[in-house]
């Protein structure tokens, strides 16, 4: 429902059982405007309905203070006229009262927009259901004010002698009247006040007393004296009904506060991505495979015989290994009132969620490279209490295949959760740390094998090797390789949407390409574990 905040309106209330009428300017067209929302909105003429059913006359848009009925509708150039009827009843003759003091001044339409289209930040409103006409205190526009009082006293009341009017140019004030709707156009609206739920005591409204306050004089007397009589009937209305009340008597009272953000089950951390780099996909990624040349014969030097006889001669042979890309992508469905309504926004959770799942997804698939493309050294570690010996001699013998078929070195090791436990549990024969935390008092120089850490994996640098330590390897991995032999390429997509218009919702999907690619397997070589 929007509400905003029209211009003046005019009074006339007459004695007996004479009609209490007020009429104006319901809202005028194309002038921007400030709903409930915050966003800007402007009426087209023509957009709200003259016939149909009538609108309800309000009280600062409270559906619980309904006071009267409109009862004309009338389009002009300048914006919707409209005359509306106030009941009488105890609500319409206090209404009436403070419009005839100056409380209320303004009036407010609440519609349902039909038909909109928009013009930059603005919202147009082309059609719309006329629901309600509300009084309201005050005025978007600082001219929103009442040109016209014509109001007798009550048929039981005494005579006063009428407190004199300023004189008023009725012709001069009915010609400038087109000039105050346009002039409203170039003035920033204030944010529509909105009703506050019905007061069991009548008791003045905080718009009320203080535009009582700003008049002065005999009106804020009134108000003020309405104001402590209200609410000495009330506390006294409290007291007669108090009693014992504990948290178990009000619990819709209660709040339910929710701690943010939702609690972290899972570290999405890429620790072979991160070891061995991302690379970004050749081409810009725009073809489904790609050619990763390797050497399968080098050219060869040789030293010659003697002199005019035939130098070495080798014709080398460079392979075309093709890479095929991988499409990594999940997706979810979200209804419109999951969006809409959840706080935090559930939105925002769940599409981080998404995309730390991909995360999760693209290690898993550099990980599974490795253990596919690694070549078996030969020798196993035989898990050992006191006595490192199998490990040392593991480790050396991969080390070794490495520099023997490519004059490399390796440089990280690749384990599974259970291998570095079992590398951190290592102990020598007089049972101290074959890889000591380099922080801890007394051990600094004890072995000097390499160091290790249970907070973090990163400073673990079994005989100068950097582990890597991944849940995504199976039980018993443990490579030794040269990191540079591993190869992962990788193109994110990101987040794309789509409405689904039949159920309310909307599908998100978070995608991304990535390749993988071994380049010698000589240089990737597995230890068994046993």
């Amino acid at each position: 429902m929007m509400k905003f905040t029209a211009t003046a309106v005019s009074l006339d209330a007459a004695a007996g059982d004479q009609p209490r009428t007020i009429s104006g300017i319901a809202v005028p067209y194309n002038t921007a405007a400030t709903v409930s929302s915050g966003a800007t909105v402007k009426v087209l003429p023509g957009a709200l309905p003259v016939d149909g059913p009538a609108p309800r006359l309000l009280a600062e848009h409270d559906m619980g203070q309904i006071v009267g009925m409109v009862t004309a509708r009338e389009e002009t150039d300048e914006g919707m006229l409209f005359t509306a009827e106030i009941a009488r009843t105890r609500a319409g003759d206090d209404l009436v009262e403070l419009l005839k003091m100056g409380a209320y001044d303004s009036v407010s339409i609440g519609i349902e927009a039909v038909d909109t289209e928009q013009e930059g930040k603005t919202t147009v409103v082309k059609s719309a259901r006329w629901r309600e006409l509300s009084i309201v205190a005050e005025p978007a526009f600082e001219a929103a004010r009442i040109t016209e009082i014509a109001a007798s006293a009550d048929a039981d009341t005494p005579d006063e002698t009428e407190t004199p009017q300023p004189e008023k140019d009725i012709e001069n004030m009915e010609e400038k009247t087109p000039e105050v709707v346009e002039a409203a156009a170039e003035v920033v609206p204030t944010a529509p006040i909105y009703a506050q739920p019905k007061k069991h005591f009548a008791m003045p409204s905080a718009s009320e007393y203080l535009a009582a306050y700003h008049q002065g004089g005999e009106v804020f007397a009134k108000v003020n004296a309405a104001f402590i009589e209200a609410a000495k009937a009330k506390q006294t209305a409290i007291e007669a009904a108090a009693g014992d009340t504990v948290t178990t008597d009000t619990p819709g009272l209660l709040p339910v506060p929710i701690v943010a953000p939702v609690f972290a089950d899972m570290n999405y951390v890429r620790p072979v991505v991160n070891a061995v780099g991302a690379r970004a996909m050749p081409d810009g990624g725009n073809s489904k495979t790609f050619i990763r040349p390797t050497w399968t014969t080098h050219t060869s030097i040789a030293a010659q015989a003697s002199e005019l006889d035939a130098v070495s001669a080798t014709t080398p042979v460079i392979a075309s290994n093709v890479v095929q890309k991988s499409t990594l992508a999940g997706q979810v469905t979200l209804s419109v009132q999951d969006v809409e309504f959840t706080s935090p926004s559930a939105l925002q959770i769940i599409l981080q969620d998404l995309a730390s799942q991909y995360l999760e997804k693209s290690d898993d698939v550099a990980a599974d490279a490795i253990v596919a493309g690694a070549s078996a050294s030969g020798s196993t570690w035989t898990v050992t209490a006191n006595d490192p010996t199998s490990l040392i001699s593991a480790l050396y013998d991969a080390a070794r295949d490495i520099l023997a078929a490519t004059n490399f070195l390796p440089d990280h090791v690749f384990v599974s959760p259970d291998v570095w436990y079992s590398l951190g549990q290592q102990l020598d024969a007089d049972k101290r740390p074959v890889f000591p935390y380099t922080g801890a008092s007394g051990l600094m120089g004890v072995n000097g094998m390499g160091t290790g850490e249970v907070t973090s994996a990163n400073t673990f640098n079994p005989f100068g090797l950097k582990l890597v330590a991944d849940k995504n390897f199976a039980a018993g991995t443990m490579i030794v390789a040269r990191g540079a032999a591993v190869e992962f390429y990788e193109q994110i997509r990101g987040i794309t949407s789509v409405e689904v218009p039949s159920t309310l919702g909307r599908t998100f999907s978070y995608y991304g390409y990535v390749a993988t690619f071994i380049g010698d397997d000589s240089q990737v070589k597995s230890i068994a574990i046993a």
